[in-house]
C-alpha cells in the first residue's frame, strides 16, 4: 500500500540531512568547527582558554550568520560570495565608460550638454515615437521603422520537470533559436495582479451553488482574495514575442527607394499588405515550433497591443486593454488624488 509524500510548494528547496540544517550549512558549521577545535589542540599548551574563547567567539558568530542567516530568500553566505565577486571582478576605467548612442526617433529632440540652470535649455515638445497606428488586426505600424506585430507566449513549470524533459525542452526551444533568420523580441514583463474580475466570478457564481457549504466556500475564498489585493502589491509575469519587418519601401540605410519619384499609394499598400503576409508566417512558424515544447501563441488584437504600447509608456500601472487613439490625438490620464 502506498503512503502519500508531502511535496513542499517550493520545489528549489534544499534538502535537510541534520534537524533543518541543509548540507551547505553542516559544511560551513562543521568546517569552522573543525578549525577551531584544530586551533585549540595546537595552541592549547601556550594560550589560556579565556583568551582562546574570546578569539573563537567572533569567528563562531561569522560562521553562524554565514549558515543561518537569509536575506530576501537568500542565504548570506551566497550573498557574501556574490559581493566578493562583484568587487573582485575587472571593470573598465570610468572614463573608459561607452553611453549608448541616442535613438534615430528620438535625437532631433535630445539636448547635447547639460541642460540645468547653467546649461542649455530647450522648450518641451512632444515626443515622436516610433508607433503611428494600430492596425485592426494588431499589427502596430512603426513608420519607417517597418511594421511589428505583438504575441503573447504561455509558460512552462521547468522546476517540476525531469531532467529529461528538461533537456527536451531546451531541445525544442534551440530548434526554434537555430530556424531564427530575422530579430525577434522577447519581453518579460512584471504586470500588477488586477483580482476584481475573479473576486466578482465567484460572488456571483456562490449563490448558483448545488450546496451551501460550497456556496460559503466561495464567498470565503473571494474575501481571502480581497484581503490579499488589499494587504499585498500582487504582480504577474507576461512572455511576449515582438516580430518586426522593415519598411519594404525603404532602403537597408533607411532612405526611401526611389525618393526622386513619389511612390504611389497602391503599390506602396501592395507591399505592406505583403509584410503583414510575412509577420504572420513568422508567427504561425514560431507557433509550429514552439507547439512540442508546450509553449502557445496567441497574437494581440487591436486592443490588446495598444494597451501593451500604452503600458511600456507608463510602466507601474495596471491600463485595461481600450480601443486604441486615432493617429494624431493627444492621449492623457485623469490624475489619481
Amino acid at each position: 500500500m502506498t503512503a502519500p509524500v508531502r511535496i513542499p510548494a517550493d520545489v528549489d528547496m534544499e534538502d535537510r540531512l541534520l534537524g533543518r540544517l541543509t548540507a551547505r550549512q553542516l559544511v560551513i558549521l562543521g568546517g569552522t568547527a573543525a578549525v577551531l577545535y584544530l586551533a585549540w589542540t595546537a595552541l592549547r599548551a601556550v594560550v589560556p582558554v579565556g583568551v582562546f574563547l574570546a578569539a573563537a567567539a567572533p569567528v563562531a558568530a561569522v560562521a553562524a550568520a554565514l549558515a543561518l542567516g537569509r536575506r530576501d530568500g537568500t542565504s548570506l553566505d551566497r550573498l557574501t560570495l556574490a559581493a566578493g565577486r562583484h568587487y573582485t571582478s575587472t571593470r573598465p576605467p570610468r572614463h573608459e565608460a561607452t553611453h549608448p548612442a541616442v535613438p534615430g526617433w528620438l535625437s532631433h529632440v535630445a539636448v547635447p550638454g547639460p541642460a540645468g540652470p547653467d546649461g542649455p535649455r530647450r522648450p518641451l515638445a512632444p515626443v515622436q515615437l516610433p508607433p503611428r497606428n494600430v492596425g485592426n488586426t494588431g499589427v502596430v505600424d512603426l513608420g519607417e521603422h517597418g511594421l511589428a506585430v505583438v504575441a503573447v507566449c504561455s509558460t512552462v513549470n521547468f522546476a517540476l520537470r525531469t531532467p529529461a524533459e528538461q533537456d527536451g525542452l531546451l531541445a525544442g526551444f534551440a530548434r526554434y533559436l537555430h530556424s531564427l533568420r530575422a530579430p525577434v523580441q522577447a519581453l518579460v514583463r512584471a504586470l500588477p495582479l488586477d483580482l476584481s474580475p475573479r473576486i466578482a466570478e465567484l460572488h456571483a457564481a456562490a449563490p448558483r451553488l448545488p450546496h451551501p457549504a460550497l456556496a460559503a466556500a466561495a464567498a470565503d475564498h473571494a474575501d481571502y482574495l480581497s484581503t490579499l489585493a488589499e494587504e499585498y502589491e500582487l504582480l504577474t509575469r507576461q512572455v511576449l514575442l515582438v516580430f518586426r519587418e522593415p519598411d519594404p519601401t525603404r532602403t537597408p540605410h533607411g532612405r526611401r527607394r526611389g525618393a526622386d519619384q513619389p511612390e504611389p499609394s497602391a503599390q506602396r499598400g501592395r507591399a505592406m499588405r505583403e509584410t503583414e503576409t510575412r509577420l504572420g508566417r513568422r508567427l504561425t512558424e514560431a507557433g509550429d515550433l514552439l507547439a512540442p515544447v508546450g509553449i502557445t501563441l496567441t497574437v494581440l488584437d487591436a486592443d490588446r497591443a495598444a494597451a501593451v504600447l500604452a503600458a511600456a509608456c507608463h510602466p507601474g500601472r495596471l491600463l485595461p486593454p481600450t480601443a486604441p487613439a486615432h493617429p494624431g490625438q493627444i492621449v492623457t490620464a485623469r490624475r489619481s488624488r
